[in-house]
């Protein structure tokens, strides 16, 4: 779950491709011209960016001793922590205020109310969505965030600490025909263009299944992916693609707002979300023990509340969790 990023390219290009696609990510009808593969799109107006919620729970979050004990020594003598942050849409991460000021989101929240228990501060490293988790390995970040579904292909690699439960699901444009049911079985896609993510669980889970449409004996889905966030939508409203498969938080997010003209067709698979890390990480029990402290406190909660995602709660949170079936 995950929201799509850029390429490799130069580190000047990379933060000005990946905020122009945090921006058109906030909604498809915001002013501005999506770029993405495939070339030119059309500028559409009339939406503005929803602006951040006031509340502000993060505030009162106080260092906790036995928590940040649970710290590697070096980490507690440095006092930071490096996170490479992906930031696309809300209620995720984006930018309320401008994509010269910083983003926000639930994924903010969580990360930086986790480092004020632990008593460091976070050096936010913003880096698109498929260039994060490979770079982990090399000790560029220590952790990353980005809505990071924990699946079995990526436990081989990575390590997880979970902070909440999201998952895959679908949308369309506000009156389409075509699709208008909760999608159970991707057998109901035949015949469909679907647009999503690059790097993304929800490319590997079309990919992989890609055949049973013809097992059914009908006509195969098509996939497009697109490596802005932004792109996709774009693509939706213009009718290049038929459905989007993307996180159940963001695009329930989306068809709520009236500007967007989509519709959200429901759950597909629930997955969970967290922290990534390198394999091995001594950082995992801190971060675990982290969260749960604020999820006792009843931090964890106001966040939740504040971004409209209370549904996705958990009751704890886990270090590798197995993939939900």
């Amino acid at each position: 779950m995950n929201l799509p990023g850029n390429g490799i390219r130069t580190p000047t290009r990379i933060r000005s491709r990946v905020r122009t696609a945090a921006a058109l990510a906030l909604l498809p009808l915001l002013a501005l011209t999506a770029c993405g593969s495939g070339g030119g799109a059309a500028a559409v107006a009339g939406a503005q960016v929803p602006s951040a919620p006031a509340d502000d729970p993060v505030a009162g979050v106080r260092p906790v001793d036995s928590v940040a004990a649970l710290l590697p020594a070096e980490v507690r003598k440095a006092g930071t922590l490096r996170v490479g942050s992906s930031v696309g849409a809300p209620p995720a991460a984006y930018y309320p205020n401008g994509q010269d000021r910083p983003p926000a989101g639930q994924d903010i929240d969580i990360a930086e109310a986790v480092a004020k228990v632990l008593g460091v501060k976070l050096e936010r490293q913003e880096a698109s969505f498929e260039t994060i988790l490979p770079a982990l390995g090399s000790g560029k970040y220590d952790f990353g965030t980005g809505n990071f579904g924990v699946t079995a292909e990526r436990l081989k690699t990575i390590d997880f600490v979970t902070y909440i439960n999201d998952g895959q699901g679908f949308a369309v444009k506000t009156g389409n025909t075509t699709l208008t049911t909760q999608v159970s079985d991707l057998t109901q896609l035949c015949g469909l263009t679907i647009g999503t993510g690059a790097g993304t669980t929800f490319e590997k889970t079309l990919t992989a299944q890609k055949g049973v449409c013809a097992a059914a004996g009908k006509k195969p889905y098509e996939v497009k992916v697109f490596s802005e966030t932004g792109a996709v939508t774009t693509a939706l409203q213009q009718g290049r693609i038929d459905v989007v498969m993307s996180t159940i938080n963001g695009l329930r997010h989306q068809a709520a707002q009236p500007a967007a003209q989509t519709a959200f067709l429901g759950e597909y698979h629930r997955l969970d979300v967290g922290f990534a890390f390198k394999k091995g990480s001594p950082l995992t029990p801190a971060l675990q023990a982290a969260v749960n402290e604020l999820i006792r406190n009843g931090t964890y909660a106001r966040i939740l509340k504040k971004w409209g995602t209370t549904a996705s709660a958990i009751d704890t949170s886990q270090i590798n969790p197995v993939e939900h079936p």
